[in-house]
């Protein structure tokens, strides 16, 4: 099993073959990438739930102060969003993101959530 590196960006796919390498699955075909561990910390052939996905992305975001509305889509809306802030356009990032519609994708840019000092500056006093 090794990283379709055709479709990630290259860090991405260096992350999920070191992954790979790490958790010693290199080999293995048919499996789930991301999987359950045992109560002794092994992997299992079991897939990683969603809901156990979750549960380890909000105790790492409280760890280290960040907060509880952390989830999942966090991850999606701040690539999507630092994509846009670097020149990307929205019909790029809809394709990266596998988004039906473009509408979908401006659900997750946050780049309209930044306000300007000239935006401020607008308003005449």
């Amino acid at each position: 099993m090794a990283s379709d590196r055709g479709s990630a960006h290259h860090n991405a796919a260096d992350y999920v073959d070191a992954y790979i390498a790490a958790a010693g699955i290199a080999g293995e075909k048919k499996v789930p990438l991301f999987r359950s561990v045992d109560r002794s910390g092994n992997f299992t052939v079991r897939p990683l739930l969603a809901r156990n996905a979750l549960h380890m992305i909000k105790r790492r975001a409280l760890a280290v102060g960040l907060p509880a509305t952390i989830c999942n889509h966090t991850f999606r809306a701040t690539g999507i969003t630092a994509y846009l802030e670097n020149g990307g356009t929205l019909e790029h990032a809809q394709q990266i993101a596998a988004h039906e519609s473009p509408k979908t994708t401006k659900l997750y840019d946050r780049t309209s959530d930044q306000i300007t000092l000239d935006e401020i500056e607008r308003i005449s006093i």
